[in-house]
């Protein structure tokens, strides 16, 4: 455990952050579960979904390429049939 003010403080941190990063992390696994299940062509899911994956890119709980492939699948699953 933490001894110092400092190494407490940074616990404390470092709680907050993976509280905020699950949370958007599940955001994320929700928006593209939304996806698979969505109508073809709708592009309100789609907009939410992108939304995510930028969100999640932006804060680095997934990196550049991994948002590229799960924006092109997302695109993939809600195109017009």
């Amino acid at each position: 455990m933490a001894i110092t003010k400092s190494a407490k403080k940074a616990h404390r941190q470092s709680l907050r952050k993976k509280a905020q990063n699950a949370k958007r992390r599940d955001g994320l696994r929700n928006a593209m579960k939304t996806a698979r299940t969505g109508e073809k062509g709708d592009a309100k899911t789609l907009s939410a979904a992108y939304q995510a994956i930028d969100k999640a890119l932006k804060r680095g709980i997934i990196k550049k390429n991994t948002a590229a492939r799960r924006k092109a699948l997302a695109s993939k699953l809600l195109k017009k049939a």
